[in-house]
Order: C-alpha cells, then sequence, then structure tokens
C-alpha cells in the first residue's frame, strides 16, 4: 500500500534543524571584531559564550524532545503531548516547531482529528514560522478533515497551493482530486490525477497513488 501523505514530511523539519545560521550573529558582531585587539578579544569571547548557550539549549531542547516520543511510542499520549507543549513554548525556534507538527501527529494517530486538524490550522495560520511549513499544516490540515470539512472550503484552502512555485502542489493537487471525487466530480479528480501520474516532478508515491485512483476510477466506468 502506498505511504500516506504525511509520510516524510517531518524530514523537512528535521533537516531544517540540522542546518546552523549564524549569519545574523555575524553582522551582529562583526564590526565589534575588527574594530580592535581589544573589541576582537571582547567579541569573540561573547559569541563564543553564546554559542555555547547555544548548544546547550539546542542539545537540552533534543533530550526533551526525544523523551517525548519516547513517551508517545510507549502510549503515554497525554503526558507526551503535555511534554511538547512545554517544549514548544520554552524551546528553540526549530524544535517548537518540530514539537507542534508531532503534537498534532500524535492526535492523528490516536484519531483525534479534530483536534490534530485545528493544530494544524494554528500552524498554517501562524505569520511566526516560514510559508514553507504553514504550507504543509495546511495540507495536513486538509487531510484530517476530508470527511467533515465542506468539500468547497477545502479547495479553497489548497488552491493557493497548487501553484507551479509551491513546494507543496503535489499533495495540494492530490487531495484535491480526492476531494472532487468524493463530491462527485469525477472530472475533475480524473484530469487531476492524470496530471500527476504523469508529471515526473511529483514525488514517486504521489505518482503511484494517483495511477491506483485512476485505474479505480477506470473500474468503476467512470
Amino acid at each position: 500500500m502506498a505511504e500516506p501523505v504525511e509520510s516524510g514530511l517531518f524530514r523537512e523539519i528535521d533537516e531544517e534543524l540540522r542546518q546552523e545560521k549564524y549569519a545574523k550573529l555575524w553582522k551582529q558582531y562583526g564590526k565589534l571584531i575588527i574594530a580592535g585587539a581589544l573589541i576582537l578579544v571582547v567579541g569573540v569571547a561573547g559569541f563564543k559564550g553564546w554559542e555555547t548557550y547555544d548548544l546547550q539549549k539546542r542539545f537540552q531542547d533534543g533530550e526533551k524532545f526525544a523523551a517525548a516520543l519516547a513517551l508517545a511510542d510507549n502510549g503515554d499520549s497525554e503526558n507526551a503531548l503535555q511534554a511538547l507543549s512545554k517544549l514548544a513554548e520554552d524551546g528553540g525556534s526549530g524544535y517548537a516547531l518540530l514539537a507542534r507538527f508531532r503534537a498534532a501527529a500524535i492526535l492523528v494517530r490516536d484519531g483525534r482529528l479534530e483536534e490534530a486538524a485545528s493544530a494544524y490550522e494554528a500552524l498554517a495560520g501562524d505569520s511566526g514560522i516560514d510559508a514553507i511549513y504553514r504550507d504543509m499544516a495546511v495540507v495536513l490540515a486538509a487531510l484530517n478533515r476530508l470527511d467533515t470539512a465542506d468539500p468547497a472550503e477545502l479547495n479553497a484552502r489548497l488552491a493557493p497551493l497548487t501553484a507551479d512555485d509551491n513546494p507543496w502542489r503535489h499533495s495540494a493537487k492530490e487531495l484535491s482530486a480526492v476531494i472532487a471525487q468524493k463530491a462527485g466530480d469525477k472530472a475533475t479528480a480524473r484530469e487531476l490525477l492524470q496530471g500527476l501520474s504523469s508529471d515526473a516532478t511529483a514525488p514517486e508515491g504521489i505518482r503511484g497513488r494517483a495511477a491506483e485512483m485512476l485505474a479505480a476510477l477506470d473500474d468503476q466506468g467512470q
């Protein structure tokens, strides 16, 4: 069976956590470093102090995140969610974001789809995080509201993500096809699925699912 749409999405965030961005720090202290010998010593010392704190903070956040996942893996969802909520409030920006997404995923796993969708929608509406993650949250929220939300409303939310330059366009189109099929609009579903199945830029999993759904439509004589 093809993997779920959600599978592998967190690798995008994990990769973000591994990328260190010290450009802003350099801009802040660069002039001090070149101003003179004394300022150089003070500036480097200040940088090293900040760097040590930053590394320690991320290490601590990583331990807290791993502990929360262990709780979830052991079936203790409530304590896992509490730990992730705390990390989302107090952790560094990378782990705070990851904690919010992982908490929503735990809600999905436990069948609490309305709560999960609301959590994803909160992420989608958070202007403080990068657009790529807000758009991912839109996709995941729609995925978890397929059986409850108005199809027109879902399509309206997904439509901006289907643009050719959006990194989530394939997932958005796939969900739009599912929505169209559920609403009885087989023509639109077929058009979207045919486009995905022949799109060399689409992930293999999405192309495969599109082909499977097209075959199902053919079997139904639609």
